[in-house]
């Protein structure tokens, strides 16, 4: 799945700060602006892994994947 997110960062004195607008939970803390977008990927992959288990369990048995566009 590829898909293009919005990342809000700023600097913070010595810190780089980000947010993932369209995923709640995303966000991140790093030294480097490069360290801090490679931590907000992994966030990202890691929170829709997470919900996409979670999704499965919630069906349990017998349930069709279906892809939409928005």
């Amino acid at each position: 799945m590829k898909a293009e997110f919005t990342a809000i960062v700023k600097r913070d004195g010595d810190w780089w700060l980000g947010w993932v607008e369209e995923v709640p939970g995303a966000n991140a803390q790093e030294k480097t602006k490069e360290d801090l977008i490679l931590s907000l990927k992994e966030a990202v992959q890691d929170i829709l892994e997470l919900r996409c288990q979670e999704a499965r369990e919630q069906a349990e048995d017998d349930f069709e994947e279906i892809t939409i566009a928005i």
